[in-house]
């Protein structure tokens, strides 16, 4: 058996996130909010596995046909997305994953489809060619490929990773991709040939409240005040501690006018809402803390600085 044959390629992964630099001995593309994808394709058809080996078709039926754009029995690694307004919407994607009744998905298919960009292949005709130097991996996925509504390849420029990602910021698009361009594939392991550049900001929130989720992770609740009212904004779990809980004074009422919505919330601890806090996170046309950290609490800072 094959690679083609097996289906049981694991992504390779990105082993580490630093700031964007330049480098002629490297290449860099932009990171697509979406889900990572292993593609197989032949003159049979399309099969799309995501990073457990899940299939996806049968949440994504509108791509079964995307090996008709394809030359040859091919293994391709990308993304799937979901375009909204010319960029990826990562809430969209996910909702549709969650789906399970056809009508729906159907549905969703035809309102919001989805598209699979590649950028790299695993193998052609009928050998692996994962032992090839990425720049050569990429010219072979751009002979293999012809584009379409659901499929295309992924761009790349060399050398100015510092303006790409620069650009990304202004599109408010996920980040850049580093990627050293000899580079061989090495499935399922992480590799410090590819590295991440992600868009993240800081702001700051006031502590409202704390959800303990078992005997060691905490959740923060957030909020912020508008015109005397506070507002909730979410919450936050990476990086909170019990050291950090600790030091939370326990009130006998929410700071909120109601609860806000979700089940979580019901078993909340309120607090004294007198800390200010910072959480990196990554920004978003929806307004929302995805990928939050809790970096720290902020003494220089009052409620009113954050109104």
């Amino acid at each position: 058996m094959d690679l083609f044959e097996e289906k049981v390629v694991s992504p390779m992964l990105i082993a580490q996130m630093q700031e964007p630099f330049n480098d002629d001995g490297w290449i860099y593309e932009l990171k697509l909010d979406g889900c990572r994808c292993i593609g197989y394709f032949d003159r049979s058809g399309t099969c799309l596995r995501n990073k457990r080996n899940m299939e996806l078709l049968p949440k994504f039926p509108e791509l079964k046909e995307l090996h008709r754009s394809i030359s040859v029995r091919t293994v391709l690694d990308g993304e799937l997305v979901v375009l909204r307004n010319g960029v990826p919407d990562f809430y969209e994607l996910q909702r549709r994953t969650l789906l399970t009744d056809r009508f729906k998905i159907e549905l969703a298919a035809t309102k919001y489809p989805a598209s699979f960009v590649a950028y790299d292949c695993l193998y052609k005709g009928s050998r692996s060619i994962m032992n090839k130097p990425l720049l050569k991996r990429k010219e072979t996925l751009q002979s293999s490929v012809s584009e379409s509504g659901r499929i295309a390849v992924s761009r790349y420029i060399p050398t100015d990773g510092v303006g790409l990602f620069r650009a990304a910021g202004v599109k408010e698009l996920e980040g850049v991709v580093a990627k050293r361009a000899s580079s061989l594939y090495y499935p399922g392991r992480r590799t410090k040939d590819w590295i991440k550049f992600k868009r993240m900001a800081d702001e700051e929130f006031v502590v409202c409240g704390y959800i303990q989720k078992n005997s060691r992770t905490y959740s923060i609740i957030l909020g912020k005040y508008h015109d005397g009212t506070c507002l909730y904004k979410g919450h936050v779990t990476l990086g909170v501690t019990r050291e950090i809980i600790s030091q939370l004074r326990e009130s006998s009422s929410t700071p909120f006018t109601a609860i806000p919505a979700g089940e979580s919330n019901k078993s909340a601890v309120w607090v004294y809402p007198d800390k200010v806090c910072t959480v990196e996170y990554m920004p978003n046309t929806k307004n929302s803390l995805r990928q939050a950290v809790f970096k720290g609490f902020r003494t220089d800072m009052t409620l009113e600085d954050i109104e």
